[in-house]
């Protein structure tokens, strides 16, 4: 099969290579430089170069055609969904429809798609009248349409505020309003295939993904098996007609027991979310969402460790360009039987978090902890309790934090 892969993805998060077999297979990457230098040596493939300053869907369409050949594009990044689909009708290769795309990627196509289906989902307005009030009067958040990372996400006291804020965004039409969901929030991940939700995991988050574009840490621990949970995901994904893939859906859960949709995405979910998957279920989910997109048969599972497993993430991005940080950790919690990795980012030259994008990698971020416990309960009280007590500190221009690199350190569960 000749496979056009749009290289979006950081390769050691995807891992290619465990999904398909290059020797068997022409592969040719679509990257820029950093995407270039990420391919393993020796690796048997064909590389299109592309200029990352330049839109990279228009680059492809103008430099391939259908007489290259190619079968199947494959586009696991959230940012390149509706791209591939321009360059599938470019190359021929069929696909999921544009309207199908819409509803995983458009906020406002996701969300009218489980009105009818009965699916709770919090109140919104895609384009208010030019005056007027919302439908609400509380707490309401404003969040672009096709955003991802909780990136240009803000929320308001009050509908008024928000929608004062929202008139006057250079971009509104980008953006929608929906009323703020009080309730512990958590994230499921697993695959679908042929519209049956496989190897699911639901998970409560630490945190908030909102809060961490402001600068708090986020992370998450997993759940034992609760079918209510899985029932409320499984209607989502019919009534969003999700067919193929990975998902990462995040939901509410309030006061008073119910569920309520926040947003999905028809990819992997980030963080810490392939390696505690693969730990807790021995599904690689890459590699089975390459095997199901690509039309392979699925990798035997490896054995799962039983214990349940989460991560908690401290970001970089809201530190100065090259600033240096001292990290403290308390020694009860460094050596907790909880931690199977702790990564930190002891910043040498070249060694600081990344400022100014948001990024969820271990490699970019001051503190990144993964942990595990066959007591769910023990783990989440471990994660929660590192974000408490752990803090980053950035230091003056100029001083030192001290030698070293990223640095990662095994723990015994590991």
């Amino acid at each position: 099969m000749k496979i056009l892969v749009m290289n979006q993805v950081p390769y050691r998060k995807i891992q290619y290579h465990l999904g398909i077999d290059h020797e068997q297979h022409d592969v040719t990457y679509v990257c820029g430089p950093v995407g270039d230098a990420q391919l393993p040596a020796g690796l048997r493939c064909e590389r299109l170069l592309i200029d990352p300053a330049l839109d990279l869907t228009e680059q492809v369409i103008a430099r391939t055609s259908r007489a290259d050949g190619f079968e199947q594009v494959l586009a696991l990044s959230e940012s390149g969904i509706l791209g591939a689909h321009r360059i599938r009708e470019h190359l021929g290769v069929p696909g999921p429809s544009l309207a199908q795309l819409e509803k995983v990627r458009d906020k406002v196509a996701m969300k009218q798609a489980l009105v009818e289906a009965g699916v709770r989902h919090p109140r919104f307005v895609a384009a208010p009248p030019a005056c007027g009030p919302l439908p609400w009067t509380g707490k309401t958040v404003v969040k672009p349409r096709q955003g991802a990372s909780s990136e240009g996400v803000s929320i308001h006291p009050t509908a008024r505020e928000a929608l004062a804020f929202y008139r006057a965004l250079p971009d509104p039409g980008e953006y929608q309003l929906e009323e703020y969901v009080e309730g512990e929030l958590f994230h499921a991940d697993g695959l679908v295939n042929d519209g049956t939700v496989l190897d699911l995991v639901v998970s409560r988050y630490i945190g908030k993904p909102v809060d961490f574009a402001h600068g708090a840490p986020v992370g998450s621990s997993q759940l034992p098996f609760e079918e209510r949970y899985h029932a409320f995901v499984a209607r989502a994904v019919a009534a969003l007609g999700i067919e193929q893939g990975c998902l990462h859906l995040e939901f509410f859960e309030t006061a008073e027991g119910e569920l309520v949709f926040l947003e999905v995405a028809n990819r992997l979910g980030g963080g810490g979310i392939v390696d505690s998957h693969l730990r807790h279920t021995g599904v690689h989910l890459p590699s089975h969402e390459i095997a199901v997109r690509l039309g392979f048969e699925r990798p035997e599972p490896a054995a799962p460790s039983g214990r349940h497993h989460g991560f908690l993430i401290f970001p970089g991005h809201q530190l100065a360009p090259g600033a240096r940080t001292v990290v403290s950790i308390p020694e009860h919690l460094r050596e907790h039987p909880c931690v199977d990795r702790l990564h930190l980012l002891e910043q040498s030259e070249g060694a600081a978090p990344v400022p100014g994008a948001i990024s969820y990698q271990e490699w970019e971020v001051p503190v990144f902890i993964e942990a595990s416990h066959p007591d769910p309960a023990v783990v989440a009280g471990f994660l929660t309790e590192c974000a408490r007590a752990v803090t980053v500190t950035e230091l003056p221009a100029g001083e030192p934090a001290g030698a070293g690199g990223p640095r990662v350190l095994e723990g015994a569960a590991a």
